[in-house]
């Protein structure tokens, strides 16, 4: 039995819930617990809650834009609050959620929660949004942070003032955690053509419109005062302390698509306590109407209705779509969240730390919840009829890939009709290839599942992901399953009968609409992922992203250099992701939905990884079935080089990055930037 250095350290610790390895001989041992907070995942009840489905985010209005086109504007903020999401004989838990402000009709809930209110958008009608940060408290002093803030990474970095905001400062020794005011900004993730004033860029965040905001402090990122300029002159929007207006101009394929934070080395702490929410883009020629049924060349019926704006909540009528985002947390015996406040907790490094090493001393390079939350409670169930439903799935974890497993749910039929980009080339039946689904870290998955011949009863949707970072192949043989007591377990579905006669059409004999194939690329970007090895630990200092030169040799490049990547307007390329690291990587470009070209191995040495410099080792193979269409994630697996072809039609300034967000937050993302430098932008 092998263990790595890696799974060695993580896995020792603390006594939460236990992960097993198989030895040679097919015996089952335990290597150790995983960890987490004072609160035993194990002493957690199961399936006692009802699924949350998100309700709608009610509008403020409609306004109307230049032109005369009309659009939707909501007033939405971040706030602090209490929230059940362990079950009911446990403590509450205090979490951040987005929520409405203000609403147009008099049914409009405002209600903040995490996850929060599903946004419900029209093809070609643009949506304007007030983000607004509300992290303070009754009487308008800002409110620390919920979960430990490691101020020695490239973060937004507040106290730094105007000429030290958004960078890595330097100390004269190891400081604590940041105890100042929060800087938030958001991005709709998955939003096409959308300008880069209204992209969430990492440095355009604000700080709430505290009074204690200590003095000297930055209020705002490095790009907001550029970005509020660009919104007053494209869209006549005036942007007010502690909030950002954006616009969306959701002309782009009909989609799943959510909305998060995105502030520069924070993005994994402030989404993990818990402002997150869907984004539905509906209608158009790629909308649902667009979906034909093969034996009567008419519009295919499926499964509804979804959740509307104004509908009552608890809701007083049956939701045959759903959306189901699924995390993963740790809690503590009070109920609060539990993130790690030290590096010891990933590897046992306990310092000495920056400034006398490279290492940063609460930064974690993965974390992984020993709970699964999904739709803001811990492991719920759902009362399912004997009939077909549309289900919108988002991993949305820290860095825990998924593998869905229906295989322990006797009779289920699973289609999956869309991912990131909207509908697929065709349906998928993946019953017919075991069961299961693969999801890393954002990716979506649009599927029908069909309980019509699932026995009445209590059935539970499983995971079988590793409990630790993911280098790519199955379950069993390449991997341990994550726990089947607790993270293995995700919700569990209640089959009862159908109270009418099913009026959908079978998802075998759904015409999706066709995918326009992007054009022909004139520039390919062969790019690098990269693990930088700490100088004084055996173990990462950072991820990082780069380059690979002409001779297949890895160029790393830290946020703060010059922007390297930089298409024309108009060009479509292939971006090329060299893994050179052991673990696979979920890459996500702002701005552009791509289409996923293909994989090709690469010479590795004896630990997986890519060796320099990077030699191709066999033949390209294709996307998976499910990967047709558009995406805006890809799984970039180790040893391998993973090919997309993007159209950047948008000029601005964007970013490339690693969607396990404790990579991201260090060093695991780049700018890029679409046509010429705009006048004015910072340097």
């Amino acid at each position: 039995m092998v263990i790595t250095r890696r799974t060695f350290f993580k896995y020792t610790g603390a006594t939460a819930l236990t992960l097993y390895a198989t030895t040679a001989a097919g015996e089952k041992v335990a290597l150790a617990a995983i960890p987490g907070g004072t609160l035993d995942p194990a002493d957690v009840s199961k399936f006692v809650t009802p699924l949350l489905i998100p309700p709608v985010m009610p509008r403020a209005g409609t306004i109307s834009l230049r032109g005369g086109k009309n659009a939707d504007y909501y007033e939405i903020s971040v706030r602090q609050g209490q929230q059940q999401i362990l079950p009911a004989a446990f403590p509450m838990t205090t979490v951040w959620g987005y929520g409405a402000k203000t609403s147009a009709g008099k049914k409009g809930l405002l209600l903040h929660n995490a996850p929060s209110l599903t946004i419900e958008a029209t093809w070609n009608r643009p949506v304007r949004v007030k983000w607004i940060n509300e992290l303070v408290d009754p009487e308008g002093n800002y409110l620390p942070h919920l979960l430990p803030v490691d101020p020695t990474l490239h973060w937004a970095n507040p106290p730094g003032g105007l000429s030290g905001r958004d960078t890595r400062p330097t100390f004269s020794t190891t400081p604590g955690r940041y105890s100042g005011p929060v800087p938030i900004v958001t991005h709709v993730h998955g939003a096409v053509g959308v300008g880069d004033e209204s992209d969430g860029y990492a440095e355009a965040w604000y700080l709430p419109a505290a009074g204690n905001i200590p003095a000297g402090y930055a209020t705002e990122g490095t790009w907001y005062d550029f970005f509020k300029g660009k919104a007053a002159s494209s869209y006549g929007a005036t942007w007010s302390p502690g909030s950002a207006t954006f616009q969306y101009p959701n002309n782009q394929r009909a989609a799943t698509l959510w909305y998060h934070d995105h502030t520069l080395g924070m993005t994994r702490l402030n989404v993990y306590a818990g402002p997150a929410g869907f984004f539905l883009v509906r209608g158009g020629p790629d909308g649902d109407k667009a979906v034909k049924d093969v034996r009567t060349n008419t519009v295919a019926v499926l499964p509804g209705p979804a959740p509307t704006e104004g509908d009552k909540f608890p809701p007083n009528k049956m939701y045959y779509e759903i959306p189901i985002a699924i995390q993963d947390r740790s809690f503590n015996a009070d109920g609060s969240l539990f993130y790690p406040d030290t590096r010891e907790f990933f590897d046992g490094a306990t310092g000495p730390f920056v400034p006398d090493t490279d290492l940063s001393p609460i930064w974690n390079p993965e974390f992984f919840g020993n709970t699964i939350m999904v739709n803001g409670n811990t492991w719920p169930f759902q009362t399912v009829e004997q009939r077909r439903y549309r289900f919108r799935f988002l991993n949305g974890c820290q860095s825990r890939f998924l593998s869905l497993d229906f295989a322990q749910i006797p009779g289920v039929e699973v289609w999956m009709i869309g991912n990131e980009g909207g509908f697929l080339a065709a349906p998928v039946n993946l019953t017919a290839s075991g069961n299961r689904l693969l999801m890393g870290l954002a990716e979506r998955a649009d599927l029908i599942v069909d309980f019509t011949n699932v026995p009445v009863g209590n059935w539970v949707l499983g995971n079988v992901g590793p409990d630790e970072p993911f280098g790519g192949g199955e379950p069993g043989g390449d991997f341990d399953a994550a726990d089947p007591d607790t993270t293995g377990q995700v919700m569990e579905f209640r089959v009862v009968p159908a109270l009418a006669p099913d009026p959908t059409t079978p998802p075998q004999f759904l015409v999706l609409p066709a995918v326009t194939p992007l054009p022909a690329e004139t520039v390919t970007r062969p790019l690098a992922l990269m693990e930088m090895m700490s100088m004084s630990w055996d173990g990462p200092a950072e991820a990082m992203l780069g380059a690979v030169d002409p001779d297949g040799t890895p160029e790393h490049r830290m946020w703060v250099e010059p922007v390297s990547e930089n298409p024309a307007v108009g060009a479509t390329e292939v971006w090329e992701f060299y893994n050179f690291t052991a673990d696979a990587h979920p890459m996500h470009v702002h701005e552009v939905s791509f289409e996923v070209v293909n994989r090709q191995g690469l010479v590795t040495n004896e630990d997986g990884e890519t060796e320099p410099p990077a030699r191709l080792d066999g033949n390209a193979r294709g996307p998976e079935p499910w990967e047709s269409g558009r995406k805006d994630t890809v799984v970039a697996y180790p040893g391998e080089v993973t090919r997309i072809r993007a159209t950047f039609t948008n000029p601005g300034q964007f970013v490339w990055h690693c969607h396990i967000v404790e990579h991201e937050d260090n060093e695991m993302m780049r700018p890029y930037r679409i046509g010429p430098v705009q006048p004015g932008q910072p340097a």
